[in-house]
């Protein structure tokens, strides 16, 4: 199971660009390759969205990284290393080379998935193995975690988990027919049981809109989306219509576009990415000109900070792929692919 789930990835937001302008400064991307253990790091052309290995890269993670997530501040990045049951703690240098911060951190048995808060106050470690959630305070200065309390238990083993813009709830999918999605309220660290939702089979995808008014779940078992509004106290409303069945086979991942106008599918099975507008109301429109082909079994798609490039992770190619997006149209164009050696499992980007 742990092999199909694709780790939960944040990405730092925020990037301002004016119009007709270009920005000269680099972003960096971080992947994690868990059969090598390591993290690899390139450097980001915020213009073209062509990639550029770091010459330090790439740097030792523990066994089996499964997950990274990077702070708000932009210098610290986390990473779940699910063989060895902890989190490591890496500084971010200017030049964006890494460096970790020992002794890292234990957590449940196979962290698998990491999120945090928008404000970068806490980290939530989904837990594959003993089907928890295990979350720690972060201090603002070193980046150090200390744990707040003892883990969460939720009954299922996670397939998933994405906290809502506003850090007020989390949301987390467990396998089966149907699948199900948990709420838990989020209150300083402290989690709280609110109410579990059907959606359909082994939901690995799962994304929330940027208003934070709408979920998505990519169901791997039957090949559907489902739609859902989010109520005020975390709830889920499904949408009329809701699960529509995709013409494309095993939707493993789902990214929501920076401007939330755009639905971004990863069909492991059919080696492309679906695309939908989303309208006012949360429903989902196929674009005319989706799909989008990518490599062999597309897994894991991250964005930039400006929203302007799509990143994404193949399996049987072991490559990462760079598109362009454009704002109007939602279509995708794409830039080029980098090999990485082995399977990434989750990418992040920053300024």
């Amino acid at each position: 199971m742990l092999k199909k789930a694709a780790a939960l990835f944040v990405v730092c937001a925020g990037l301002a660009l004016c119009v007709g302008c270009t920005k000269s400064s680099n972003n960096y991307l971080y992947a994690a390759i868990p059969t090598a253990s390591q993290i690899l790091a390139y450097r980001e052309d915020p213009n073209s969205g062509a990639l550029t290995p770091l010459s330090t890269s790439p740097f030792t993670a523990g066994t089996g990284v499964q997950s990274i997530v990077i702070h708000p501040s932009k210098q610290f990045l986390y990473a779940a290393n699910s063989s060895e049951n902890n989190i490591s703690l890496f500084t971010i240098s200017s030049s964006g080379a890494l460096t970790e911060v020992t002794p890292r951190t234990p957590a449940g048995t196979t962290p698998a998935f990491l999120v945090m808060d928008p404000a970068g106050g806490f980290l939530y470690v989904g837990n594959a193995e003993s089907n928890n959630i295990s979350a720690f305070s972060i201090s603002s200065s070193s980046g150090a975690l200390t744990a707040v309390g003892v883990p969460t238990p939720i009954g299922i083993s996670p397939l998933n988990m994405v906290l809502s813009p506003s850090g007020t709830f989390l949301f987390v999918t467990g396998a089966g027919s149907p699948g199900y999605i948990e709420t838990l309220s989020v209150n300083a660290g402290a989690l709280t049981f609110v109410t579990v939702t059907p959606t359909g089979t082994n939901p690995y995808g799962l994304a929330i809109s940027p208003t934070g008014s709408y979920l998505y779940t990519a169901n791997f078992g039957d090949n559907s989306i489902s739609e859902f509004t989010i109520n005020s106290d975390g709830s889920l409303t499904q949408l009329s219509g809701s699960p529509f069945g995709e013409t494309y086979s095993s939707p493993i991942w789902l990214l929501v576009d920076n401007s939330g106008k755009y639905l971004y599918v990863a069909n492991e099975g059919s080696g492309n990415l679906g695309a939908y507008a989303i309208g006012s109301d949360g429903g989902l429109t196929l674009l005319a000109t989706s799909p989008f082909t990518t490599a062999a079994q597309p897994s894991l798609i991250a964005t930039d900070p400006s929203g302007r490039y799509l990143f994404v992770g193949n399996q049987k190619s072991s490559a990462i792929e760079s598109f362009s997006l454009n704002p109007g149209s939602g279509a995708l164009s794409e830039v080029g692919s980098y090999s990485v050696g082995n399977t990434p499992k989750a990418i992040a980007v920053v300024q």
